[in-house]
């Protein structure tokens, strides 16, 4: 345990060292503009709120602050720490999609190919049309992967059929992402390539794979030696290590009692094991606040950091604008004022949206309410993580806080 407690502080000294606390050129935040960011993470975090949760604020690559609330157990008993290990779900699809635009780069993989090219079975995809099959239009690309175009069932309306469908092939029962995409061969479109914005994870998955076979590793491995290691990414992984599963904050639901208790699934109840049988590049790390600020950071000052170059910058400016100009809005099935990049929303109308911002701010969050943002506008990225997952269907449960959480931030800046 104490090797792991080292190697953690050797990488937060890293990260502290490449962000000094003021840059010499950074305007100063005022401390009573914070101190209501504080109370709000405070009441949030009380006896009947989120268990705990990790804020970090970044400006002009220098840390405004990294705060810690609340505690990290179902039993309010050991307080959170500012390494606290979180599952950051969705919020893997960004580093998937990094992974990805590393191979443009190097000219393996171009976005317009299709996904035939490499993965057997998908060169003549069908669509679930009205419960009959055609042919659908073109093949989907790995562009249509990576901005989720590429037509899959994703919960939509008229999409029902094509869900059952899908279900009955289960792609997520796959043991690899090698068996994942075998079954996705499968699966009938919803819809034709190109013609909508459907969220899902099973083209972040098939993006994974994609990686694997260009690259010749493993998905996890690719990341560790491409992202990770470069980035010092330590407590970035798909299952933790034995000697920090300490860390690993509780995750919660709301139960139908009207208290917090420990969500289903077998990272729930073992904290630190994998969250699928697979290397799921749609959602399956485990990561911390010092960690994923690293990788945002590299976003941030175009695609380095410390002289490690993962992607270049006009790459990066590429990846946060919106990819979704040829729909009627422009816009993600979630907010009439964002559409899609690579690897998150992008924010079109700040005003529409109704939310203290910026046009081009860029970011996701994770089904167990974690969440960044990156506006380079502001050379600002803001993060909360958080371990709870929301009740479905609504009924009682904590609030969201995510929207407040951005207010405070922007409201607090010089």
């Amino acid at each position: 345990m104490e090797r792991a407690r080292t190697a953690w502080l050797c990488a937060w000294m890293l990260f502290v060292a490449a962000l000094p606390v003021h840059a010499a050129d950074a305007p100063r935040w005022a401390p009573d503009r914070l101190a209501r960011l504080h109370a709000f993470m405070d009441k949030a975090t009380d006896g009947d709120g989120y268990l705990g949760g990790v804020t970090l604020v970044m400006q002009h690559d220098a840390i405004v602050e990294v705060k810690a609330y609340g505690h990290r157990d179902l039993g309010r008993r050991v307080p959170m720490t500012t390494d606290s290990i979180f599952r950051i779900y969705s919020m893997t699809k960004t580093v998937t999609s990094v992974a990805l635009m590393m191979l443009v780069e190097e000219g393996k993989v171009g976005l317009d190919d299709p996904v035939s090219r490499y993965l057997p079975g998908f060169d003549h995809p069908l669509v679930l049309d009205h419960g009959t099959r055609r042919p659908a239009s073109r093949e989907v690309t790995l562009h249509d992967l990576l901005t989720h175009t590429a037509g899959y069932p994703a919960g939509l309306k008229g999409d029902e059929a094509a869900v059952k469908a899908m279900e009955r092939v289960d792609p997520h029962g796959a043991s690899d992402l090698r068996d994942f995409a075998d079954r996705m061969s499968r699966v009938d479109l919803a819809a034709d390539p190109g013609t909508r914005f459907g969220y899902d994870g099973a083209s972040l998955e098939l993006i994974a794979r994609v990686v694997e076979v260009v690259s010749g590793q493993s998905f996890a491995s690719f990341l560790d030696k491409r992202i990770f290691t470069p980035l010092g990414m330590v407590d970035t992984s798909f299952s933790v290590p034995t000697n920090k599963r300490n860390r690993v904050v509780d995750i919660t639901t709301m139960g139908d009692d009207g208290h917090l208790r420990i969500a289903d699934g077998p990272s729930a109840r073992h904290p630190g094991d994998a969250l699928n049988h697979y290397d799921s590049g749609a959602g399956g790390l485990y990561s911390t606040v010092g960690d994923y600020a690293r990788f945002a950071r590299m976003l941030l000052d175009g695609g380095a950091l410390d002289g490690k170059e993962l992607l270049g910058r006009k790459t990066v400016e590429m990846m946060m604008r919106n990819h979704l100009g040829m729909l009627n809005p422009p816009v993600t099935q979630f907010s009439a004022a964002e559409g899609f990049g690579i690897g998150g929303s992008v924010v079109i109308d700040a005003a529409r949206r109704g939310q203290l911002g910026s046009d081009g701010q860029y970011g996701w969050s994770g089904a167990a309410s974690t969440y960044y943002t990156i506006d380079p506008k502001e050379h600002l990225v803001a993060m909360l993580f958080l371990q709870h997952i929301p009740r479905e269907g609504g009924g009682r449960d904590l609030a969201h806080v995510s929207r407040s959480f951005y207010n405070l931030v922007y409201q607090a800046m010089p």
